[in-house]
């Protein structure tokens, strides 16, 4: 129920993006009166951007290996992802009316892979159960005595609920609403907030790549390679170069430590086999047969197939006069190197590393120097690759959130 003498919806969620909502849905499912108070004109708008290309919702893993790609986090969260993980994302999401399958790579992806009718099913459904929207509401923090401030195209006006969930996501796309300004409100009230950080996120490259090279290629990708891992592990996959370093989902499933590496030492170096199907003695033979009068780029296609983009990041990597030692070609095609000076700007990130740390956080997710307001989503510590890692957990956290604040409210005052 609204508070009759001032109209406030007893439960205030700010921020509308999956966290949010989800959170929102939680709480009208115990009967509590919530608003959401978005500072953009519409719901939803990154979560609608995302999935533009295919709105990958979830992984088929198994809940163990699911569960380490949050990292050091995973055992924060846990608990959430046991009780709303991959089957229970596609369950829900199969009773707002959208079927989903399970790509070859093991992504869960809705029927028609567009997020919009999902988006769409999921508000209609929102708004039947109650549930409100303020949006074009931007939230400036708390006055003295608790009330929420927000600008809207009217002036300022402050809302006085008895419980708030924060969802206002990290710090990448801006444009979006996931500014990160929150993290200066947060911190003057004393809570400890990690820096924000770019996470699945491209990298720029230590010195530049060459006119040349930028000319010819940048975005193109690099198709069928492998990554060399620190532990001796492989990891295929295909990346695109850029005009200043290098992004896509292969550079993303590792930038995490990528940027973790630059911090602590000023750079980090991704080494790429450019030809995972042969072995380097295979290729010593063949580019070690006499060429005659052909060019040493059309030995390399004729002799391994080798061409292209490939062959130009052999070029940035060796120099012209290092191309013509066939040892070292062969040991360079097969363990390549790219020194990455730092990573992209967190605004240009698929995601943020950081947030509210967990630590300032019962159980129900409920700040522990603020009764009654909750965090969720991306905004709190932990990053994920891409994958529907990131939607997964939103989601979990989004509903442990709701449910940490209605059993909040319902305790004796």
């Amino acid at each position: 129920m609204k508070n009759p003498a001032t109209g406030a919806p007893t439960a205030a969620v700010i921020g509308g993006g999956p966290a949010g909502l989800m959170a929102a849905e939680t709480l009208a499912a115990a009967g509590i009166d919530v608003t959401v108070f978005d500072a953009m004109p519409s719901p939803g708008r990154k979560f609608l951007l995302a999935g533009r290309g295919g709105m990958n919702i979830t992984h088929s893993e198994a809940p163990e290996a699911f569960l380490t790609r949050y990292g050091n986090r995973a055992g924060h969260l846990r608990p959430m992802l046991d009780a709303f993980g991959a089957d229970e994302v596609r369950a829900w999401i199969h009773g707002l009316g959208i079927e989903t399958f399970v790509g070859s790579s093991g992504r869960v992806f809705p029927t028609g892979m567009k997020s919009a009718p999902l988006l769409r099913a999921w508000l209609q459904r929102l708004r039947a159960s109650g549930v409100s929207f303020a949006v074009r509401h931007r939230w400036l923090g708390w006055q003295d005595d608790g009330g929420l401030r927000f600008a809207t195209p009217a002036g300022e006006t402050v809302v006085r609920p008895r419980i708030v969930v924060l969802a206002l996501g990290g710090g990448s796309w801006a444009r979006l609403g996931s500014d990160g300004r929150w993290v200066g409100l947060l911190q003057e009230r004393g809570i400890p907030v990690e820096p924000l950080r770019p996470a699945n996120c491209g990298f720029d490259v230590a010195e530049g790549w060459s006119g040349h090279f930028i000319e010819r290629f940048a975005g193109q990708p690099v198709k069928t390679v492998a990554a060399l891992l620190p532990d001796g592990t492989r990891r295929p996959g295909e990346f695109t170069v850029t005009a200043h370093g290098i992004e896509g989902s292969l550079v993303y499933a590792l930038s995490a430590a990528l940027r973790d590496a630059i911090e602590r030492d000023g750079e980090a170096v991704l080494h790429l086999d450019l030809m995972p199907d042969w072995d380097e003695s295979r290729l010593f033979a063949e580019i070690s047969r006499p060429r005659g009068a052909r060019s040493l780029a059309s030995h390399l296609q004729s002799r391994i197939g080798l061409k292209g983009i490939k062959a130009g990041l052999l070029r940035e990597a060796l120099g012209k006069d290092g191309l013509d030692e066939a040892p070292r070609l062969a040991a360079t095609i097969k363990r390549l190197p790219i020194r990455l000076a730092a990573p992209r700007p967190l605004d240009e990130a698929i995601s943020s590393a950081g947030g509210v740390r967990f630590e300032a956080l019962d159980e129900g997710l409920m700040l522990r120097d603020l009764p009654g307001v909750f965090c969720a989503g991306e905004m709190l510590d932990w990053e994920a690759p891409t994958g529907g890692y990131l939607l997964t957990a939103c989601l979990a956290t989004g509903r442990a959130a709701g449910l940490g604040a209605a059993d909040w409210l319902s305790r004796p005052a």
